[in-house]
């Protein structure tokens, strides 16, 4: 018998005395082991459900519109396929820039690792974290998946943690014809202007590297995907997005709480005077970065790669990586 991770079991000691009255027999004390085993398995099952999903309750409760957190301890065996042949010859590498947004990462996992199995879409999860000391530069962590993705994929999607399709007509399949953008205007909840292409982007590794890959000196929140929009007209690439989604703003769930998080937009003189040009030069070719450690988790069931990340910064050319 199942139980939700807030009840506990409740052991009734008045039976177990009974059990032990009177004469001492095999068959009594055969009973009580089975009944320790039984409430042995019972609180480990609760201990799993309960400890390591409390944050992502906790983060449920500030918004009941979030999905149920799925179970952490492990499901069943068709949550862990990720790269079915069959599926098709083309593989996926969902990019995450990331920074300690644990809470997120804990839905986001699991229910993007469902959403393409449910697709068919063959996949790996990589979250780049961000381990250095700098402002956190969302483009240049995108360029360090794109060199770390191996050569077993050929497409990836540029994929904010804080973001859920919640519509499962929304494609997420190879973008033969040119840059796919998922998160368009008039789906997400909150950016609705005609330029946006940050989100969820999926490109193929040819036509992101002739972009270049992204600008490395966007440091702080914000300016680097409208940067990118820029770099998809140079290199002549034509950009796609949904159509026939009729769920609107709803397309989404936006799972990031701005209260608890604030985000880094604090912009110096000489930043502010570079967030609107376009980076000429910079990108794969001028990245800069070091892998810490590489670690295999599970979550939920989901498999995903954690790419422990430390940038290098041209404090000449981008003193603003340092702002506190």
């Amino acid at each position: 018998m199942m139980y939700s991770s807030r009840r506990k079991p409740v052991l009734y000691f008045k039976e177990e005395r009974r059990l032990l009255s009177g004469k001492c027999t095999v068959y009594k004390l055969f009973g009580l082991c089975m009944v320790l085993v039984l409430v042995s398995l019972l609180w480990l099952q609760l201990s799993c459900s309960g400890d390591m999903s409390s944050s992502v309750t906790q983060q449920h409760r500030r918004d009941p519109q979030l999905p149920p957190p799925p179970p952490p301890c492990p499901a069943d065996s068709q949550a862990s396929v990720a790269d079915d042949p069959t599926w098709g010859p083309h593989k996926l590498a969902l990019l995450v820039p990331f920074r300690e947004r644990f809470e997120e990462l804990l839905v986001f996992v699991p229910f993007m690792h469902k959403f393409l199995n449910k697709k068919k879409i063959r996949h790996k999860i990589l979250i780049i974290n961000q381990m250095d000391h700098y402002r956190f530069n969302r483009a240049s962590l995108i360029n360090v998946g794109y060199m770390e993705s191996g050569n077993d994929t050929d497409y990836l999607a540029m994929h904010d943690v804080d973001l859920l399709p919640l519509n499962e007509a929304l494609d997420y399949g190879f973008p033969e014809e040119g840059p796919f953008h998922v998160a368009s205007p008039e789906l997400h909840p909150l950016y609705h202007y005609k330029t946006y292409v940050g989100g969820i982007l999926l490109l193929t590794k040819k036509h992101y590297h002739m972009c270049n890959g992204m600008s490395n000196r966007f440091w702080g929140w914000g300016r680097e995907d409208d940067e990118f929009y820029r770099r998809l007209r140079k290199a002549e690439l034509q950009l796609f997005r949904p159509s026939g989604i009729t769920t609107g703003y709803k397309t989404f769930l936006h799972i990031h709480d701005p209260a608890w998080r604030k985000r880094d937009q604090k912009r110096v003189a000489s930043q502010k005077q570079e967030q609107f040009k376009v980076d000429p030069d910079g990108g794969l070719t001028n990245l800069r970065y070091q892998v810490e450690s590489r670690q295999e988790l599970t979550i939920s069931g989901a498999p995903c790669t954690i790419i422990n990340t430390k940038l290098e910064c041209d404090q000449i050319q981008t003193p603003w990586c340092l702002l506190s």
